[in-house]
């Protein structure tokens, strides 16, 4: 009789669980689990732009947050997103700014059009789903989207070749799921085949010196790191001003928009090709040479020269744009924008204020009482010397001698450093004039940080902060 008794209950237990409700994943019922990448050219010029599609890549498996799929920070020039067609939701979003976004900034996107090759990855959906580009507006909101497009994931255009072999995937710091991390990617320009274990060294090294800087040191526990070696035709990058024109695996090259230090590559499509052989979120382009030089786009990727005296502040300088959205802070060196920041409005970057309003302040909660807005420095006992500074460094880049430039930067360190350090209000979070090649009308955080000069090691509080948003979206 107990035995009948029991096995009742067993029936009853087992059926009751089968009518029982099953909970869906919200992420398996709306995408397949794999990545999508869609391809296309930005084109135009000065206050005119266009989008031409390129086409549809199916990627491996989805690398990013399951969880986070509507971007919550705020971020970037622009939005990509990807809504239900009928009911205009959207399933997932990111900001992001591009080659385009900064050309048209500069003098010769008022004379004549140009294309550049972008790319927005995106979860692949179960159905039918509209893309949508959106531009930043005078008020710091999004506009209605410049660019719509309707795919079908199922569609025969979508490119569904096998993704390209031979490039090696080297661990560097792991810690868990691609799903549930942060996931840095470190691409190998301008080592050849030989030069192998000379990019593993150098990723390592430089990974080390992010891994030591907060947040990311303390939320370490939430990020991946792992490089991949694809290996060049020739050793070291293109430099049209030192008449270089290697032949290497992305086409990395210096003098960006004409700037000698800015070094970009034009060929994104290809690039994501060999990228996606890893799970990334953020893409670091490690260049094999000496010669100072970077850049960085957010949520584009950065670039970062592997020899140079000062690479370890470079790296974690071009990964606070490309990965925290930051903007710079320094605003004596040459580069090629004009009105980077639109005159009125308010930068969209965390880091930067017009301070139009002050008791409105961006990152107010971090200021200290009877902290003075705008708060007052030496600015110009620092630009005096700053200046001087300045003029040296553009006559050593006319020439090729790299270590006469460390030399100069050992200086500048030397002179700065105790000058900011001895600023009344040092270490402390204001809002200091002079931010985002701007001498005048934009305010920085903090009297020094990594992203005002290559003094400090580590970011100011605000900074650390909007990287922390960042890591917020991406590891949970």
């Amino acid at each position: 009789m107990k035995l009948l008794s029991a096995l009742v209950v067993l029936v009853l237990a087992a059926a009751g669980c089968a009518s029982a409700p099953v909970a869906a994943d919200p992420f398996d019922a709306r995408f397949t689990g794999r990545a999508l990448r869609f391809d296309y050219h930005h084109t135009g010029r000065a206050g005119e732009e266009h989008v031409a599609p390129a086409g549809l890549r199916l990627e491996g498996a989805w690398p990013g947050s399951r969880t986070q799929l509507v971007d919550g920070t705020n971020l970037g020039k622009y939005l990509f997103e990807v809504r239900e067609p009928d009911s205009g939701e959207v399933l997932y979003s990111r900001g992001f700014c591009s080659i385009f976004g900064e050309w048209e900034t500069t003098g010769e996107a008022k004379a004549l059009w140009k294309a550049f090759e972008e790319s927005q990855r995106f979860p692949e959906p179960r159905g039918k789903v509209r893309l949508a580009l959106r531009k930043r507006a005078a008020d710091g909101s999004f506009a209605a989207p410049f660019f719509e497009l309707e795919v079908d994931p199922a569609s025969r255009f979508v490119d569904r070749a096998p993704l390209p072999t031979g490039a090696r995937v080297l661990p560097i710091h792991e810690t868990g799921p691609a799903s549930e991390r942060l996931d840095l990617l470190v691409l190998a320009e301008g080592y050849t085949l030989a030069e192998e274990l000379k990019f593993e060294a150098d990723a390592k090294r430089l990974s080390k010196a992010l891994l030591a800087t907060p947040p990311f040191s303390t939320r370490s526990n939430e990020l991946n790191v792992r490089g991949l070696f694809v290996a060049s035709p020739q050793s070291g990058i293109r430099d049209p001003r030192r008449e270089l024109w290697n032949e290497t695996a992305f086409g990395a090259s210096f003098n960006a928009f004409d700037s000698d230090r800015y070094v970009l590559t034009y060929r994104d499509r290809e690039l994501r090709e060999q990228a996606a052989s890893a799970p990334y979120d953020f893409l670091v382009i490690l260049f094999n040479g000496r010669k100072y030089g970077g850049g960085g786009i957010y949520n584009l990727w950065a670039t970062c020269a592997s020899d140079t005296s000062v690479a370890e502040y470079v790296f974690v300088h071009e990964l606070g744009h490309s990965l925290g959205g930051l903007a710079d802070e320094y605003y004596s060196s040459q580069v090629s924008y004009e009105e980077f920041t639109p005159p009125g409005t308010e930068p969209w970057e965390p880091n930067v204020t017009a301070l139009r309003e002050p008791w409105n302040l961006k990152w107010r909660e971090l200021v200290e009482p009877g902290t003075p807005l705008p708060t007052p420095w030496e600015k110009g006992a620092y630009d005096a010397v700053d200046l001087k500074f300045q003029a040296r460094r553009a006559e050593l880049a006319k020439g090729r001698d790299d270590a006469a430039n460390e030399a100069l930067f050992a200086e500048i360190k030397a002179t700065t450093t105790p000058m900011l350090a001895g600023e009344k209000f040092a270490g402390r979070v204001g809002a200091f004039e002079g931010a985002a090649y701007e001498a005048r009308g934009l305010f920085r955080p903090a009297v020094d940080c990594i992203m005002f000069t290559r003094n400090p090691s580590t970011f100011c509080p605000v900074c650390e902060r909007a990287i922390g948003k960042v890591l917020d979206q991406h590891a949970r």
